[in-house]
């Protein structure tokens, strides 16, 4: 259950579905309920698949290029500790290669559920190499059982996040957002280093 728990906690500190809802409120303000429930569902499910997949075929990109898990960790964890700073100084959608001219270019597609909304302003680098580390440290199959499930756990919150977005923009507003989405990046800020640390530790001890 610890395991179900934090990989929960830090998939979705790292994913924040929370700070997505400004920009799928922009992206989707001429669509009606249903074809937003619909963007809310696929998009849950892109990531579900990004996420799985990654899970469970990382480890062997990993050897193909003949990376360590230590040098994964730290930089997995240089990437989410980024990330969590781009929340802190509000630059979240910069970051995330949401800017202007693709935001112009995202408006004229009909499809948004895959790209930007689940890849890459959800499952990102930072999550994906979260889950690959995450993978080496807990690969008996109870951990992957509840490892699979927080996984689904973290989409489903997506889904009703998403599909609840218009909602939370009029009751949060956007300073309402903005605040939490800094408590958020303190918390991935905080993963990211623990993910260095923990990596600079096991090399010291393997030397």
């Amino acid at each position: 259950m610890e395991v179900f728990i934090f990989l929960l906690a830090a998939l979705f500190s790292v994913l924040n579905p929370i700070g997505t809802v400004p920009i799928f409120v922009g992206l989707t303000q001429d669509y009606t309920k249903q074809e937003r429930s619909r963007v809310s569902l696929k998009t849950a499910i892109n990531v579900f698949i990004i996420l799985i997949i990654s899970f469970f075929i990382g480890q062997y990109v990993l050897k193909f290029f003949g990376i360590t898990i230590p040098a994964l960790r730290i930089a997995g964890g240089i990437i989410i500790a980024s990330s969590g700073f781009s929340l802190l100084n509000g630059k979240f959608n910069k970051n995330k290669g949401i800017n202007k001219k693709v935001e112009e270019e995202i408006q004229s597609r009909n499809e948004i559920a895959l790209t930007p909304l689940a890849m890459p302003m959800l499952a990102g680098p930072g999550s994906i190499s979260l889950l690959i580390a995450y993978y080496q440290e807990h690969d008996n199959t109870t951990d992957i059982l509840f490892s699979c499930l927080a996984i689904l756990a973290v989409a489903f919150l997506i889904f009703i996040i998403l599909r609840s977005a218009h909602y939370l923009a009029k009751i949060l507003g956007s300073s309402g957002i903005v605040a939490i989405s800094r408590i958020i990046g303190f918390l991935t800020i905080a993963i990211g280093i623990q993910y260095i640390i923990s990596s600079i530790l096991s090399i010291i001890r393997g030397i």
